[in-house]
């Protein structure tokens, strides 16, 4: 999960440092495509394609800049540019002003990836197209950096992880053959903390379920409805409203990109209740997400007439709550929010969990032994490099907001022993400089999986 201003903020060199590290968790739905193709062209030619005709207009911007309205509307995808603004992109502007292209290293028809430089300093570039050839990704961030050295012990790994954030959790499980987590080292592994988009793991969940009983299939068609929107990078949110989408592909865009749109439309698919279920299965605090939110219901509730409206919503009980979900959030629409700037009811208004119910929520979706849930679940590996001849199954989910940054992974050794490593941090008054703690949890995630393979 993030605000959403995430769009104007992938933009801004201002906050590139939070962007890189940030693209493998709530990554936008054309970041995978950016980073897909193979081809390297040595010389700064672009080429002719719908990706390319619009980096070169791109690239000629920052010089012509303010650009008036009409112009930018031309090039960018709407749902895309509604969410950055255009005074938002001609700031963004101002700050590219001087950059050059130097090579293209990855080529696409839709998506390009090349490294440009701003008065000596090097960036990546990254420009990305929908169908109509209109712009639905932009970045201008700083190459990727290697990722810290790895922990050598557990106490080091506490250590380090303690610095990433005032409050933190973890834990290292082993889950044996009947699904059981058995914590091999845990940091306040029992500590409920917010789980940003780990929440959902348990929406798939109960998909799979109503699969499962013949109430649903994976090549069932859904409409994306308008009211079922919700503003995250790429996915859902920008194809034609009551369009349609296979279950497969909701699911898949959940977990892979995190599509906020594919999350909604699924939990309203299989129903809120469902999904309860389903948490207070694999969950060792399931009151704390009763209601269950959707992500649309949770941005108006942090944005919308804040804080009347979150307060509103917090002094009532889960009837009170379920109602005023229906009878007033479900009413209101994205128009004139305000993005946040600083944590805002991270306690409060989340999805929220411990590390075990992490591992326990993995667990249950490995129980399931189903190929299209592998296929979600390892879709993408949210940079965690492992070994895949030492660890041919990995899975991954993120999740993250302003002053909430989680990650858990499951991997499957060579030998057949299937571990979950999760890390979950949080500062609820500052921002996380995501620009050093997700590479820190990266490293810290990955080598656990090396210190469990030694037990």
């Amino acid at each position: 999960m993030r605000p959403t201003s995430r769009p104007t903020r992938l933009l801004a060199l201002a906050v590139a440092l939070a962007t890189v590290p940030l693209a493998t968790l709530a990554t936008a739905g054309n970041a995978a495509a950016a980073a897909a193709a193979p081809a390297i062209v040595a010389a700064p030619e672009i080429p002719d394609s719908p990706a390319g005709r619009q980096l070169r207009w791109f690239l000629g911007a920052p010089d012509r800049a303010p650009l008036a309205e009409s112009e930018v509307a031309e090039h960018f995808n709407a749902a895309y540019l509604k969410q950055m603004t255009v005074e938002g992109f001609n700031t963004f502007l101002s700050q590219v002003k001087g950059l050059k292209l130097e090579k293209l290293t990855k080529v696409g028809r839709t998506a390009l990836t090349g490294t440009g430089t701003i008065g000596g300093q090097e960036f990546t570039i990254q420009i990305a197209v929908d169908g109509q050839g209109k712009i639905n990704l932009l970045g201008v961030v700083p190459p990727e950096q290697p990722l810290p050295a790895a922990p050598r012990n557990w106490a080091e790994l506490d250590a380090r992880l303690r610095k990433v954030a005032p409050e933190v959790a973890f834990a290292a499980a082993e889950i044996d053959s009947r699904g059981r987590c058995e914590v091999v080292h845990g940091l306040s592994a029992d500590k409920v903390m917010p789980l940003g988009s780990i929440f959902k793991v348990y929406v798939l969940g109960a998909v799979a379920e109503k699969i499962r009983d013949g109430k649903l299939s994976w090549d069932s068609e859904l409409t994306i409805k308008p009211e079922w929107k919700s503003p995250s990078e790429g996915g859902l949110y920008e194809r034609p409203d009551n369009s349609t989408v296979t279950v497969r592909e909701a699911a898949k865009l959940m977990i892979s990109i995190s599509d906020n749109t594919a999350t909604d439309i699924l939990i309203h698919t299989v129903g809120r209740k469902a999904v309860e279920t389903k948490v207070r299965q694999w969950s060792g605090h399931a009151e704390r997400n009763i209601p269950f939110l959707t992500t649309r219901e949770w941005a108006l509730l942090k944005a919308k007439n804040y804080p009347e409206q979150a307060k509103k919503y917090l002094s009532l009980d889960v009837a009170g709550k379920r109602a005023y979900l229906k009878n007033t959030i479900a009413k209101q629409s994205f128009e004139g929010l305000q993005p946040w700037k600083e944590p805002r009811e991270i306690h409060t208004i989340e999805w929220f969990g411990s590390p075990r119910d992490v591992c326990r929520a993995f667990a249950g979706i490995l129980s399931l032994k189903s190929k299209p849930l592998h296929e979600a679940m390892s879709a993408n590996d949210l940079n965690i490099g492992l070994d895949r001849k030492k660890w041919p199954l990995v899975w991954a989910k993120g999740g993250s907001e302003l002053g909430v940054l989680d990650l858990a992974y499951l991997a499957r050794s060579a030998k057949g022993r299937t571990y979950l490593v999760t890390s979950l941090t949080n500062d609820p008054k500052t921002p996380l400089d995501e620009s050093k703690a997700a590479p820190e949890l990266i490293s810290l995630d990955r080598g656990a999986f090396a210190l469990v393979a030694k037990k």
